[in-house]
C-alpha cells in the first residue's frame, strides 16, 4: 500500500536521530521513527496531509528549537517521498553461532535493530527457540564447516556449548578471514586456545584479533547482561567504522 515514506537527510547540531533514518506513514498507521516527539508528530501531519491532497513529494528543514519548542538546539532536513516502504537499509553480515542462553539473548537485542543480517548457526533444529523474522536459522551437525561460505568482511560470536566446537569455529574463522571476533570464555579458556591455534599455524597478531573473554565485566555473568555489554561493544566498532570511511 502506498504511503510517504519521511528520510532524514541531514542533521545539524543535536538532532533525535541521525541522516538516513526513515519513517513510512499511511493514513491509518506508521512504521520506523525518526525520534518520536514533537517532529514526529509534525512530520506525520505533514505526510497524511500529502496523501490526502495529491502531493508525491517535499522538502523541508525543521529547526528543532524555534519550530517544534524542543530542547535539542539542531535541525533536520526530511525528505518525503511517495513510497510502498522503507529503503532496505544495509545490513553488516553477522554469525551467531550457539542457541544457548547467551546467544538467544544475544539475537533478542540485536535482531530489531537495522545494523545486522544475523545467521544463527548450531547443530540441530531443535536447539532453537521461535527465531526473530529476518534472521536466517542455519543448522549445521559441524559448524566450523559453514564459515567458509560466511562474507569475509563478516562479524562472527562464537557461544556454543563445546569447547572443541569453539576452537575449530576459531581455527575456522582465521582461516576464512573476518571483520571481527569474538568467543565466550574466561581468560584460562583463551590461554589455552591460543596455544591450540599457534599450534594449528595461526600467528600470535592473528589470534589476537579475536576477543575473548566477551563483555563487559562491571555488568556481571548473567546471559542478559553479557548480551548487553556485547552489543554495546559491537554497536561502538560499527559506528566507528562508519566514522572512518566518512573520515576518508
Amino acid at each position: 500500500m502506498t504511503g510517504i515514506r519521511i528520510t532524514i537527510t541531514r542533521t545539524a547540531g543535536s538532532a533525535p536521530r541521525d541522516a538516513g533514518t526513515q519513517m513510512m506513514v499511511w493514513a491509518d498507521r506508521i512504521d520506523g521513527t525518526i525520534g518520536g516527539g514533537a517532529l514526529e508528530w509534525a512530520a506525520m501531519a505533514r505526510a497524511r496531509e500529502m496523501l490526502a491532497t495529491g502531493q508525491t513529494a517535499f522538502d523541508e528543514t525543521v529547526a528543532l528549537g524555534p519550530a517544534l519548542g524542543q530542547c535539542c538546539g539542531g535541525s533536520v532536513r526530511l525528505r518525503y517521498e511517495l513510497a510502498e516502504a522503507l529503503t532496505e537499509a544495509t545490513r553488516a553480515p553477522l554469525w551467531i553461532y550457539g542457541a544457548g542462553h547467551v546467544g538467544r539473548a544475544l539475537v533478542d537485542i540485536l535482531a530489531p535493530l537495522p545494523t545486522w543480517a544475523i545467521t544463527w548457526v548450531d547443530t540441530g533444529a531443535d536447539r532453537f527457540p521461535e527465531v526473530p523474522e529476518g534472521v536466517t536459522q542455519l543448522v549445521a551437525a559441524e559448524p566450523a564447516r559453514v564459515v567458509p561460505h560466511a562474507p569475509k568482511d563478516g562479524h562472527h560470536l562464537i557461544l556454543t556449548y563445546s569447547h572443541v566446537v569453539d576452537l575449530a569455529l576459531c581455527d575456522a574463522v582465521l582461516r576464512r578471514g573476518f571483520a571481527s571476533a569474538g568467543v565466550i570464555g574466561s581468560a584460562t579458556k583463551w590461554a589455552r586456545f591460543r596455544t591450540r591455534l599457534g599450534a594449528l599455524g595461526h600467528s600470535a597478531e592473528a589470534i589476537a584479533r579475536i576477543a575473548c573473554p566477551i563483555g563487559d565485566p562491571a555488568l556481571g555473568k548473567h546471559p542478559q547482561a553479557l548480551a548487553i555489554g556485547v552489543a554495546h561493544a559491537m554497536l561502538g566498532s560499527v559506528q566507528n567504522a562508519a566514522l572512518g570511511d566518512k573520515a576518508g
